[in-house]
């Protein structure tokens, strides 16, 4: 089954807020910056990715399946990652000041992206066998 909308932003929301946070509390460290600034980060992803899935939904009713290739789903990291660079960068998000040292946000960005492709690309259906029949909902 075609994951709905609201399974795919319930799979998006409850991946960043497991692996993303994971992969951003193992990284963030290692590069030096604050711990703090990279789960902000993270948030942000999430909030502004609630946005960006009303979009692929309009999107995606112009293809004959209503559904993207699962490449496009690791490559929507460049859209996403710089509308929210130039976002931080330019000071339209306030919470964040100053906004991270470019190398930071897109290595986490980065990592943070392709582990939460990865796992739903994988390992998530092994935990929540259902999933894919409804609709990509994880509750």
């Amino acid at each position: 089954m075609v994951p709905t909308l609201f399974g795919r932003i319930q799979t998006r929301l409850f991946l960043l807020a497991t692996v993303g946070v994971l992969v951003t509390l193992i990284i963030v460290p290692l590069l030096g910056a604050d711990l703090g600034t990279g789960l902000l980060v993270v948030l942000l992803v999430g909030v502004l990715g609630v946005g960006w899935e009303f979009l692929y939904h309009f999107l995606m009713q112009f293809r004959w399946e209503k559904d993207w290739p699962t490449s496009f789903g690791l490559l929507t990291l460049v859209p996403e990652g710089l509308l929210l660079f130039f976002l931080l960068r330019s000071g339209a998000i306030g919470i964040i000041d100053p906004a991270p040292p470019a190398s930071v946000f897109w290595t986490q960005f980065i990592l943070v992206w392709i582990a939460v492709w990865l796992v739903a690309n994988g390992p998530m259906r092994v935990p929540f066998i259902r999933w894919r029949f409804r609709g990509g909902r994880v509750l």
